[in-house]
C-alpha cells in the first residue's frame, strides 16, 4: 500500500474516533443532561464524519486501488494527491472549529479548502483512469 494511502486512511480513522467521541458525548448528554452547549457539537460531528472520515477514506482507497502506470512513477502526479490530503485536513479542521465557535468566515475557509482538495484529487486521479483498449480485450479472449 502506498504511503499516502496509509496516511489518508490513518487520518480517516482518527476522524472516525473523534466523530464517535462527539456523538457519544451528545448521546450521553441526551440521557443525562450535563451541559446544554454540547449540542453545538452536532455540526462538528457531521463535518468530521462526513468529510474527515468518509471522504478521506474514499480518497485513500481510490489512490491505492486506481489503475497504476507501469513506469517508475506508478501513481502518477503524487504531488497533487498530497496537496489534496493537506487541503482536506486543513479544511475539515478549520470548518469544524468554525462551526464550534460559530465563525462563518472560518467555516467558509474550511469549505473552500475541502472543495480545493476535491479538485486537486480529481485532477490527480483522472489521469490514471483509462479506457479499456481493444488490444487488452483480445489478449484476454
Amino acid at each position: 500500500m502506498p504511503r499516502l494511502s496509509v496516511w489518508m486512511i490513518r487520518a480517516a480513522l482518527l476522524y472516525l474516533s473523534a466523530g464517535f467521541l462527539f456523538g457519544g458525548l451528545m448521546l450521553f448528554n441526551k440521557g443525562i443532561p450535563v451541559e446544554g452547549s454540547l449540542w453545538r457539537l452536532l455540526a462538528v460531528h457531521i463535518e468530521v464524519l462526513l468529510f474527515g472520515w468518509m471522504l478521506q477514506l474514499a480518497m485513500g482507497v481510490a489512490f491505492w486501488i486506481a489503475p497504476r502506470f507501469s513506469g517508475p512513477e506508478r501513481y502518477g502526479r503524487v504531488r497533487l494527491a498530497e496537496i489534496a490530503f493537506v487541503l482536506l485536513n486543513i479544511g475539515v479542521l478549520s470548518s469544524a472549529i468554525g462551526q464550534w465557535i460559530i465563525s462563518q468566515p472560518l467555516t467558509a475557509i474550511g469549505r473552500v479548502g475541502i472543495l480545493l482538495a476535491g479538485i486537486f484529487f480529481v485532477s490527480h486521479i483522472v489521469s490514471r483512469i483509462k479506457p479499456l483498449s481493444t488490444a487488452q480485450v483480445s489478449k484476454g479472449a
